[in-house]
């Protein structure tokens, strides 16, 4: 069944930012099928949507470093060494499954900068996303 009439464009995208937001805060959430379904249904869309995707999932990975900032600042566990001392090239890892709300959770916490954590956040979301749309399609 051709489902395309049913979901358009900006309802595609609009769910695929919500999937995107959603699945990078401490929620469950799989975005990579919605990015897909969107692709399927929409090629034109290919750079839109690659671009929604990444900013949805980013602004979720900054409400996690938000929920990060709340904690008191402390000294760096031995586990989070690492992340305090190469700091917000760190997040470039934050698209990881499991590990990646954890980062963003300790680099909140940690204090590292927000711009170049925001930054580096979606340098390695794109890439994540590029690369699956690729061999997706």
């Amino acid at each position: 069944m051709d489902w395309s009439h049913w979901i358009g464009p900006e309802f595609s995208l609009w769910g695929l930012f919500a999937a995107s937001f959603l699945s990078a805060t401490l929620l469950p959430g799989g975005s990579e099928a919605v990015l897909f379904g969107v692709l399927k249904l929409h090629p034109q869309l290919y750079w839109p949507a690659l671009g929604v995707a990444t900013l949805g999932n980013t602004l979720g990975g900054m409400t996690s470093y938000l929920v990060g900032r709340l904690f008191p600042k402390a000294q760096p566990r031995r586990e989070l060494e690492w992340v305090h001392r190469y700091g917000s090239p760190a997040l470039l890892f934050a698209w990881a499954p499991v590990v990646g709300d954890a980062l963003c959770v300790a680099a909140g916490w940690l204090r590292i900068n927000p711009w170049g954590s925001a930054l580096f956040m979606a340098l390695g979301k794109f890439a994540r996303y590029w690369i699956i749309a690729r061999v997706l399609l």
